[in-house]
């Protein structure tokens, strides 16, 4: 009994944060976060253990801060909008959602420059960035973008061997004339009267009329 009582200040500390504390949790959980050793907090600061996984750069990042009005202000850019609170005025203390991806370290900052810090693990991140489930969505976008790449290089491929083949095959023969352009060219009816017969019908019209009164004339005599 009288070990539990000296390990429940410890315990309760881990649980609750404190300058070195841890915290463990699953997706969906719920987990505190207390600002321990520093009397006027000023403003939180996450920095991500895999910060790959979220598409981030490495370093811390503010995420809230405390406002003279008594509403802390909550960065409207930070990966927590929507998830994260603060359970009191003074930020000293504050409530997550667990999501994957979460898993870093969480920074409270005094006036005094005076510091806390609360690491936090979630189950299941990674720096692989591989997560049960379908929080990374399907795998056939992951196959059909190398299957796309692999037919357009087969296509690709397949256009220059018809355009080599075609290069180093022999060009066609001519096509053979058309059989009327071979035969010789058409004349017309009056050009095609042999000369010899226009020579005779000029003898046989001057053997006409003419002649045939001359040999009468030569009867009567």
């Amino acid at each position: 009994m009288a070990l539990v009582l000296q390990l429940l200040p410890v315990l309760l500390a881990r649980a609750q944060g404190d300058p070195g504390a841890s915290l463990d949790g699953r997706p969906g959980d719920r987990v505190n976060f207390s600002c321990v050793g520093v009397s006027h907090p000023i403003r939180w600061a996450w920095a991500p253990s895999f910060p790959a996984c979220r598409g981030l750069s490495k370093g811390r990042r503010p995420i809230l801060w405390a406002s003279s009005s008594g509403t802390p202000t909550v960065s409207p850019v930070q990966p927590f909008a929507g998830r994260l609170r603060a359970l009191d005025p003074s930020i000293r203390r504050l409530e997550l959602l667990l999501s994957a991806g979460d898993s870093g370290t969480f920074f409270c900052r005094g006036r005094r420059e005076e510091e806390s810090r609360t690491v936090l693990h979630v189950l299941g991140d990674g720096a692989d960035c591989r997560a049960p489930g379908p929080a990374h969505g399907s795998m056939y976008p992951q196959l059909l973008i190398p299957l796309l790449g692999a037919g357009l290089v087969l296509g690709l491929g397949a256009l220059g061997v018809v355009w080599w083949w075609r290069r180093r095959s022999p060009p066609p023969p001519p096509q053979p004339l058309p059989r009327f352009a071979l035969s010789p060219p058409y004349r017309s009816t009056g050009e095609s009267r042999d000369p010899e017969a226009s020579k005779g019908g000029a003898d046989h019209r001057g053997h006409g009329p003419g002649t045939g009164k001359g040999l009468g004339i030569g009867r009567g005599w």
